[in-house]
């Protein structure tokens, strides 16, 4: 029973993006561990709240994450 947990900073992703990220995840594992599994694969989407995530000692806001998305 594979267990997957992804993290996102709150606000950055759409419900259909996380719709579409749940999906692919599980097609993905799917793909390695074979189409049994499908119905026992779990995808978690965690959202942390802005400001409570940080890289190289600053912290990340959806804005940050949106900004850095386009270039």
């Amino acid at each position: 029973m594979p267990l997957v947990n992804v993290e996102l900073i709150e606000g950055v992703f759409s419900s259909e993006q996380k719709k579409d990220m749940i999906k692919k995840i599980t097609d993905t594992m799917v793909s390695i561990e074979g189409e049994n599994l499908r119905g026992v694969t779990w995808v978690k989407i965690n959202e942390i709240k802005e400001g409570d995530w940080g890289i190289g000692g600053q912290t990340l806001t959806a804005g940050d994450v949106k900004a850095m998305a386009k270039g």
